[in-house]
């Protein structure tokens, strides 16, 4: 099955349920999802997510100084964030049971 149209559709909820706990660069996030089972999960795809959740209004961000390489903008939850994954969870385990039953009609039928 091809996932990448999945990814998609879950791709914000899965970027702010790794930032919930600890704020993140775009690369840690990166290997955050790919360490939780989103091995297909592409580079661009998370860079634009953050960048797009971003300037949503659902993330902070601010540069830390690195003298081993470039400085690393990090990303973290704000107020909005926080509730945006609330709903996201709420709708991603609801969309979850329906598609469970749906399956489970059809292995009966």
């Amino acid at each position: 099955m091809d996932t990448s149209q999945l990814l998609k559709g879950v791709l914000d909820l899965a970027v702010l349920a790794v930032l919930q706990d600890e704020d993140g660069y775009g690369y840690d996030v990166l290997r955050r999802l790919r360490g939780g089972g989103m091995g297909e999960v592409g580079d661009a795809s998370v860079y634009g997510t953050l960048r797009r959740l971003y300037k949503a209004g659902l993330l902070t961000s601010y540069v830390v100084p690195s003298d081993e390489g470039p400085h690393r903008k990090y990303y973290g939850m704000n107020d909005a964030g926080r509730s945006r994954l609330v709903e996201s969870e709420k709708a991603w385990r609801a969309f979850q049971e329906t598609l469970d039953a749906i399956l489970r009609k059809g292995a009966a039928a």
